[in-house]
């Protein structure tokens, strides 16, 4: 069962100020429309207000509605959207020989656990064809060569464009972006790592982690900049470790906490839950 099917969701970020949410709230009773949901937060640090709201029109056409709360929405120097709550982002997934992240997203958009279609997944090596071909989905093999890195990522690009991709995931693809790439991507394209960094970087960090003696393993999912690693981050987990577990079980466990974090990342987004705030954001859970 459907359960968005007639709803819009209106999502909003201003310079912070009084009479913000009286004046979405009192225009959506104006415009016959019911709130189904309602977030909000003001950034004491940023000065910047936040809004999502889920609504049913019952009256007025969402071209109507979307068109009189441009006049609302100028005086609050608003950046806004509204758009189908059951219209689900077309997805492309990129990933290299690591595959847990891989399956759980396929499995999940499989099972309907997630408003989104995945339009294809392109990989710099062969190995995970097999699964993604059974799945029905197309497999994009664009190899590296030395040199040819502004190729590829220019290949890749353009299937973005052909079709139509409003989200790209890394899910463990073990290329590091290039500025200009990741500035063309900015704020539609997740990443998902470890959460050691900055401590253990580089090549086996669950290597360097076990050799510590770290007591906590976590991931982190954050969009993509073109600063390494550091882009706003959108979901975090952790999940206590000990002395009695090795490397590999320090590595599964990671894993299982990539998955779930790279998973609610992607769902948030696709439902329209996350607003950028700067350098962080802010997650409407």
């Amino acid at each position: 069962m459907n359960t968005t099917a007639g709803k819009y969701i209106l999502t909003i970020s201003c310079p912070d100020t009084t009479g913000l949410v009286a004046a979405v709230s009192g225009f959506l009773r104006d415009n016959s429309c019911f709130i189904d949901e309602s977030s909000q937060y003001g950034d004491p640090a940023t000065q910047r207000f936040f809004m999502r709201a889920v609504f049913t029109p019952s009256a007025a056409s969402p071209a109507d509605i979307t068109a009189r709360f441009a006049t609302v929405a100028a005086p609050f120097n608003m950046t806004w959207d509204i758009v189908p709550a059951d219209q689900k982002l077309r997805v492309l997934i990129a990933v290299s020989k690591i595959s847990h992240c891989l399956h759980d997203l396929l499995h999940r958009w499989h099972a309907g656990q997630m408003p989104i279609d995945v339009v294809g997944v392109f990989s710099n090596h062969e190995d995970m064809r097999s699964i993604v071909e059974w799945h029905g989905i197309p497999y994009h093999y664009l190899p590296l060569t030395p040199g040819g890195k502004a190729a590829q990522e220019a290949a890749w690009l353009k299937i973005v464009e052909d079709a139509r991709v409003d989200l790209v995931v890394l899910a463990r693809y073990m290329q590091v972006l290039s500025a200009q790439t990741a500035t063309r991507l900015a704020g539609h394209c997740i990443n998902i790592h470890h959460s050691f960094l900055p401590s253990f970087m580089g090549a086996k960090p669950y290597q360097q982690a076990y050799t510590r003696g770290v007591k906590i393993i976590g991931a982190t999912a954050h969009y993509v900049t073109d600063g390494l690693d550091e882009g706003p981050i959108i979901e975090q987990a952790v999940e206590r470790v000990d002395h009695t577990q090795g490397v590999a079980d320090m590595i599964a466990v990671g894993r299982d906490l990539e998955n779930v974090v790279l998973s609610r990342a992607v769902r948030y987004h696709a439902e329209r839950r996350i607003l950028l705030n700067g350098q962080k954001t802010v997650v409407f859970r």
